[in-house]
Formats: structure tokens, sequence, C-alpha cells
């Protein structure tokens, strides 16, 4: 980054009051051919002021690298930037401002003087498009608003400018001694041509013609009314002092001629202020130029001060009200400006992070008159600059946990600042395309500053999820890297904020559907699901438990799915009839470090099914058996019973019948094998029934219902007791239908894996005369060391009927 920095000088002007012939002319051969072209409206700018004429221009339509051309009738002059201190032009390209400018005295060389009443400039422009050069013709005409005073002195940017009236009367301060030197030396050497001495301390003085002063970037003119002197900063014949602590420059130059009998003489004196100005930690730019430049103006007095910015005074009191202070202390004057005082520049700069730096064009005039009552007006032309100046963004967190979406709002972005990316954690974000979860908006404020707020929710793949032990609740992590760009330099710094949200953490929980053929279970998956586990029934759900039991699980990123056929392992069946059952399947989930029941989904649906049976795991039997095929014409299920005949059904139809009895009764059999015991029953139809219906009825068409319910000794607590059956998974029930002269293939079973859990009370037919309670307890062990002694290949078959063993 280029920051141009700018000294001004203040002058001062002591002449001899001898009136003047001659004039001072510049003829350059350079000739360029001029092509207007026109200039789009709010590009241009140009202003006549008190004492110069200006021309802005819109950096961003110039191009790179844009100069002036000075026109007059002599020709064009190209001004570069010695020609420019040289003949009164003052041009600056500043970056931060956007523009570049030209600031053209009145009394500059190419400008056409009438009268020092009006002044008319003509400049060329030269600027580049698209590697094409192109040229614009800019004129105007200036009348100044305010008469000359005796004495005017203008310190610019990168010269000093005294004109005088050609009529004043000779000062009372001029010191003897330095006169009589000068004097002496223009009687031996003047001749009729002007020369000009360059006074130094301690320095022999050596005329010069001027001519050859000329050639020094010196400028000497006189026009109807005045006379004009300009120099350069940093001469060779310019020296360095210090006045009341502030370093000055002084040029002090004495014009004479001899005109017969007489020497005329005319004595300048240029003394400017160096002070380079300062900044202190209260936020004001300071500048400082001594009341008294040097020994040949101490008699001025009754000084008024007039300061503003960008060519524009104001009087002392009105810029004391927008903030400015002057003060007057040890003769020296002190203009404090607040940094960001208006009419001043501001501008942003990247040094690792963002800082700022502001830029003042300050215009000042010193307004005093000496006892001789002439008055003398200096105007001081400084541009003052402040040090990068940290300028932080804020990050603010505007998150609604009610939401779950994090709000984060980035402010104090300065106007020349724009976003150019996002990462939300290792992801970077497109602002260009504008995801649907999440969202970048810009928030515009009247201070010149804007904003931009972020949302992400909580459930964004961006987010970090992770449980805290110490909160109890699940922490929603978000790392936002912002990267800005400081325009139009397109510098790029990073703002990091990090932003943490708790959220209570509840255990997962299925939605459930019923279907025809059973259940489905589905799960859409948290973050925090690693937390826990998920169980049917003492088991983990498994991809290996839902095979081994015939589950259907598909579990991806996404979602679990579960789904869960009819008679499955898992099932609780409730109100068994004939028009159908309902069906309860429950889901646990337990902490999966403590094993503690968190939450459980329980789904209950309707069912229905032809033919069924069901195990329980308290040890009753519950069988839906389907006829149809077997009975005789004139058959009624309602008549049908089992081993023991005083075992009837519960609810019977035209084809069906309900049974539903402790598998230790209604003359049931045992069938214990190695690492399974089976209880088996049978139905029957009625003897008597059959024959009455169907006397043509032969026993060797009567068919049979055999119904089995299989257990697994080791999950056996006891075999069968009068009290209690206890089994820790219900039986794998079988319905046989066959006939009872043949061993014949046997018909389709229905498998349940699960029956009902409540038993069935017991009724009347229970409490019939004669009835016995079967055998009180046996226990497993003893049972199977019995069956060791006969041999572990040999299985027992027992038959239970009313209760003998």
């Amino acid at each position: 980054m280029v920051i141009y920095m700018f000294y001004p000088i203040s002058t001062l002007v002591c002449n001899f009051c001898i009136p003047l012939s001659c004039s001072v002319a510049f003829l350059l051969s350079v000739q360029s051919t001029v092509r207007c072209d026109p200039i789009p409206d709010g590009v241009l700018h140009m202003e006549c002021h008190d004492r110069f004429f200006m021309i802005a221009i819109d950096l961003s339509f110039t191009g790179e690298d844009p100069y002036f051309e000075a026109v007059d009738e002599t020709g064009v002059y190209t001004i570069t930037e010695e020609y420019a201190a040289m003949c009164g032009y003052s041009v600056s390209s500043i970056p931060q401002t956007g523009y570049v400018e030209l600031r053209a005295s009145y009394f500059s060389c190419h400008t056409d003087n009438k009268d020092d009443k009006e002044f008319a400039f003509n400049f060329n422009l030269i600027a580049t498009h698209k590697e094409k050069v192109a040229t614009y013709a800019l004129n105007n005409t200036c009348s100044p608003p305010l008469p000359w005073s005796a004495r005017e002195v203008t310190c610019e940017a990168n010269y000093m400018e005294v004109s005088v009236r050609s009529d004043i009367s000779c000062p009372t301060g001029t010191k003897k001694d330095d006169w009589d030197a000068v004097v002496q030396t223009a009687y031996f050497a003047a001749v009729s041509d002007w020369q000009v001495v360059f006074q130094r301390a301690e320095q022999e003085l050596m005329p010069m013609a001027l001519s050859d002063a000329r050639k020094q970037g010196y400028a000497f003119d006189l026009t109807d009314g005045r006379l004009v002197f300009r120099t350069p900063y940093g001469q060779p014949d310019s020296f360095s002092t210090t006045v009341n602590g502030v370093p000055v420059e002084v040029v002090h130059a004495t014009l004479f001629s001899r005109q017969t009998w007489a020497v005329l003489m005319v004595d300048l004196v240029a003394a400017c202020s160096m002070h380079e100005g300062s900044y202190d930690e209260s936020g004001y730019m300071t500048w400082e130029t001594p009341e008294v430049l040097h020994p040949l103006m101490s008699g001025l007095h009754e000084t008024r001060i007039n300061i503003g910015a960008n060519g524009e005074l104001v009087e002392q009191p009105v810029a004391e009200e927008r903030g400015y202070m002057v003060e007057q202390y040890n003769s020296t004057v002190r203009i404090s400006i607040p940094y960001n005082a208006e009419g001043g520049y501001r501008k942003s700069a990247v040094s690792g992070d963002l800082y700022e730096f502001y830029i003042f064009s300050l215009y000042l005039e010193q307004i005093s008159v000496d006892e001789d009552d002439v008055d003398t007006r200096l105007r001081f032309h400084r541009v003052l600059t402040t040090p990068l100046l940290p300028c932080p963004v804020f990050t603010e967190n505007r998150t609604v946990l009610e939401e779950r979406t994090f709000t984060v709002y980035l402010g104090d972005v300065p106007a020349d600042v724009e976003l150019a990316a996002v990462r939300l954690n290792e992801h970077q974000y497109s602002l260009a395309t504008n995801a649907t979860n999440h969202s970048v908006t810009q928030v515009v404020h009247p201070n010149n500053t804007h904003g931009y707020t972020v949302t992400v929710p909580f459930d964004d793949p961006a987010v970090i999820k992770r449980f805290s032990k110490e909160d109890a609740a699940m922490q929603h992590m978000l790392d936002i890297n912002y990267t800005l760009t400081v325009r139009p330099e397109n510098e790029q710094f990073s703002h990091l904020v990090s932003v943490m949200a708790l959220m209570d953490v509840s255990p997962p929980a299925f939605a459930a559907v019923c279907s025809e053929s059973g259940i489905s279970f589905k799960l859409d998956h948290r973050p925090s699901d690693y937390l826990w586990e998920i169980r049917i029934g003492l088991d983990p759900l498994t991809s290996e438990l839902a095979a081994q039991h015939g589950y259907i699980m598909t579990n991806n990123s996404q979602s679990l799915l579960l789904d869960v056929p009819l008679f499955t392992n898992g099932y609780e069946y409730k109100d068994v009839t004939l028009k159908g059952f309902s069906g309860t399947f429950e889901i646990l989930v337990r902490d999966r470090e403590t094993s503690e029941v968190q939450s459980a989904t329980v789904k209950t649906c309707p069912f229905s099914s032809t033919e069924l049976i069901m195990c329980s795991t308290d040890g009753r039997m519950t069988v839906v058996a389907d006829f149809s095929a077997a009975i005789p014409s004139g058959g009624v299920p309602a008549r049908t019973n089992l081993v023991d005949k005083y075992c009837g059904p519960k609810e019977a139809d035209s084809t069906r019948a309900l049974f539903s009895f402790p598998l230790n009764s209604c003359g049931s059999t045992v069938k214990l094998g190695k690492e399974y015991v089976t209880y088996e029953n049978e139905i029957f139809f009625s003897r008597k029934l059959r024959n009455l219906k169907n006397p043509s009825f032969s026993s060797s068409d009567i068919s049979r219902v055999t119904v089995q319910c299989t257990y697994p000794l080791a999950g056996l607590y006891r075999l069968f007791s009068a009290y209690k059956f206890e089994s820790d998974t219900a039986g794998v029930g079988r319905i046989v239908h066959s006939a009872l002269s043949t061993e014949g293939p046997q018909s389709p079973t229905v498998k349940p894996t699960i029956a009902l859990q409540t038993p069935v009370p017991v009724t009347s037919r229970n409490k019939r005369p004669g009835y016995r309670p079967p055998a009180q307890y046996i226990k497993v062990s003893s049972f199977l060391k019995r069956l060791q002694k006969k041999g572990e290949n040999q299985s027992s078959q027992i038959k239970v009927n009313a209760g003998i063993f």
C-alpha cells in the first residue's frame, strides 16, 4: 500500500517597492494532438476556489497512470512531477480517496490571466481504457471570490508561491546589515538585465541570471498588478532551520537590476513549516507552524486563522464547533483535528489483521497585518495521515436454543470491506450459491458500516456434535472462519469465531406403522444415538439378531428401518378370539453405560389369522384350529375336545375352534429331549357325534389335530408346577393335521415365538367332580439327572393326565 505524504510550507515575502517591467514566459516545443471524448456523468468534478482551480477524476474511469497536459496558444505541455512544481500545479493520485486530483494556481504557467480578475484554464486528461489511450479536453474559467491582498502566499504540496502587489510601500522592518550586504553585491554586479541572488548563512553571494534561475526550477512572472515568485521545495539554495522547535525551510532571494544611475532591488523570503504532523492517543491529528516563520516577518500582528478541508475554509469558531482545536502557545500555532472529522477519507488496510487509517486534506489560512497595515495571507495545503489503527470487527452469538439454529452476527465491517467466503468447520461455503440449510445475509447500517448474519441449523452436516458428560448434554460446536476482502486492493484477511450450544439429550424414539403382516419401525439417526443401546427384550438389536429372528432390518447413515413380521420373536399377544387378536411389539432404549431403560417404543396392532398357535412363557398354549378340510358333513367345531374330553373350546364357529389351556393339563404329554422339552395335545371330534351325524363315516377317515409347544431346556426355571411355569423364551408351536389311522405327511404349521403373557383364569370346567391337580413341583436339574442314568440319547415321554405323573 502506498500513501502519498506531502509537506506543506509557509512562505514569507519581503519585496523592495520598485515597479518591474519584465515578464517571464515559458515556451515549450512539445506538441500533441487533442482528441475530445465524452466523459460520463459523475466521473469529473471541476471547482473554482479562492486561489486555485481544482479538477478531480474518478480513478475507476481513468485507468492506471493517468496524467494531464496544460494547453495554451503556444502548445501542449505534459505536466510531469518536476514541471508541476515549477509551473504551479499539484497532482495527487491517492487511491484511498478514489480520485486523481489536479490543483492549478491562478498564476500557473499556462493560465490565461485577464487583469488578475479572470483566469482561463485548458487541460487535457490522458487516460487508458482497455489498453487504448483516450484524450479528454477539460477547460474552465474562474474569478477569485476574494480581492487580492498585498501579499498572497500559497504553501502547496510540492511548491510555494508568492505574489505581491507591485505598488506596495517599503517595509520598515528590514535589517540594515543584511540589506547593505545585498546592495553592495548588487551595485558591483548589476547589469540592465534582472538578476537574482539567493542568500544563505555564511555563504558568499553569487548573482545569477534569471534564465539560469529558471533552469534550476525557479519561476518569476509579472502580471498587470502583481509580482509572482514560485519555487519547488528542496532547492539547492534553500536551507533548514528550527523556529520554536518546529522545522522550517527557507529560501531567501533578492532580485536586482541596474537602471541608469539607480539599482532596482526586490527582496523575497520564503519560509515554510516542515512539521510532518502527528497523531495522539486521544484521536487527534496535529500540525504545527510558528507564528513568525522568519525574522523579516517579526512585525506581523493581529493574526486571524481560518481552517477547513479540501480547499474549503470556515472561520475558526465554526471549525471549533466541528471538533477542530486551534491553540497558540510559545509563539506556535497548533491545529488539532479529530481523526474522523468531516471532510476526511477513511481507508482499510491489511497487516495480518484489519486496520484503518484516515487522510485529511488540511487547508489553513493565516491572515496577518504588519505595523505598516500591509496584510498578508498565508495558505497551507497539508495532507495529514494517521498511523494504522486497529479496526476490529466483532461477532455476536444470537443463537436461540429453541430454534435449534446457530445465528451469528459479524459487525462493524467497513464500507470498503466485503465478505468473500465462509468456512464452516472444514466445509467451504460458497456465497454465490446460498444453500437451503444455512444462509448468509448482509445488514447495512447508516454509519457507513455493514454486517453479515450467518444461520446454520444444529443438524447441519458441518456442525460437530459431541456428548459432554460434565454438562450431561449434547455439545453442538461450530467454527466460522470469515474471509474478508479490502477493496480495491483485494487484500484478504480472516476472522475466526467459535460458537457452541448445549442441548439436553433425549433417548431416540421410533415411529411405528401397522400392516397386515406385522409392524414396521423407523428411527431417524441423530448424533447422540451412540449414547444409547437398542434392544429387543434382553438382546441388543444387531443384524445377526435380526437374521436369527426373521426381522428385516435396513440401517444407513440416515435412518434405521425394522420390519417385524407377525409371529416372530418379541411379540406379545392379547385378546385372542376367532375374529382376531392384538399383537404388541416393544423396542427398548437403554443407557449404554448403565443399561438402564431410558425409553420404550411400544406398538399394538390388530391382526387376524385363520389358524394359529401361541406358546407363552408362563406355560399356556393358545390354539385356533381350522377344521374346514377335516370336519365331516354336519360336523360342529364346538363339539371338539382335547385328549381330556372335559377340555373343550373356549370359542368356535362353523369351521374353527379356539382352545387355551395350561401346558400341563387336559391330557398333555411331555417329550423331553437333550436340549428341548415338547408339550403335546390333540384335538378330537366326539365319536358319538360323528356316528349319529354320519353312520357311514369310518374310523379310517376320522381326522385328528395335534398341537405342540417346544421350549429350550436351558431357558426353563421349572418344568411345570401347579402354580407356576417359567421360561426365558416363548415356545415354538406346531399344529399338525393328520388321520388317526395313518402317520402320513404333516400339514404346514404356524410357529409363533411369543404368546400371551397373562394366564387364562381357571374356569368351571377345571372345577368338575373328580378333578385332581397336577404334580406340585419338579426341578429340571434332578429330572435331567435321572435321564442321564437312562442314557443321554434316550428321550422320555410323560403323559400328564388329571395331574398324575
